[in-house]
């Protein structure tokens, strides 16, 4: 993952308002689908991404933990109930914290 932060200002030349991260996510039935990604956060030194169907915006997000290896970065679904537990009560509490700044 880039060390750069990204956004608006950041005087890189690219236009961050209009950039996508999709993925193609096969879900449980073996149905693909097209997620973007709208966030990240760290925790306990892990990276986490959520992702959004980009033909459901409304449907419930999905977190997937990034992993890279040989300087490649990829998506790995969290298998661990615990790990599932504290990063969804951390990106739900960043959630709530943004809409009310809103």
């Amino acid at each position: 993952m880039s060390e750069h932060q990204h956004g608006d200002d950041c005087g890189c030349g690219q236009d961050h308002e209009h950039e996508e991260h999709v993925f193609i996510v096969t879900d449980d039935e073996g149905q693909e689908r097209e997620m973007v990604m709208v966030y990240t956060f760290e925790s306990e030194n892990n990276v986490y991404a959520v992702l959004l169907d980009r033909n459901d915006p409304e449907a419930d997000g999905v977190i997937f933990r990034i992993e890279e290896e040989n300087d490649e970065s990829f998506l790995v679904g969290i298998e661990d109930d615990a790990e599932w537990d504290r990063v969804t009560a951390i990106y739900e509490e960043i959630a709530r914290t943004e809409s009310e700044g809103n």
